[in-house]
């Protein structure tokens, strides 16, 4: 597989997590509770700032993903200084 091909393939990959890690975060907002590994953390057991803390960091992670996703997709040029 040349340099092209492995870019399109790991840019699908980060754009289709990037959907799985939003639909969680959907999932949290609708249920009030966030799945952490093998445990599910409630609004009112963790408190409105770990919960919404929470939330951001998956949200953070979301928009990470989509930017490199859209990098190597697009071929922006971000990741090789251009």
């Amino acid at each position: 597989m040349g340099s092209r091909g492995e870019e399109l393939l790991i840019g699908a990959l980060c754009a289709v997590l990037g959907l799985f890690v939003l639909q969680r975060i959907a999932g949290a907002l609708r249920s009030g509770e966030v799945p952490l590994y093998r445990t599910r953390l409630k609004r009112t057991e963790a408190g409105e700032a770990r919960f919404w803390g929470l939330v951001l960091v998956n949200v953070g992670m979301v928009v990470l993903l989509f930017f490199i996703a859209a990098d190597l997709l697009l071929d922006l040029g971000f990741r090789s200084g251009r």
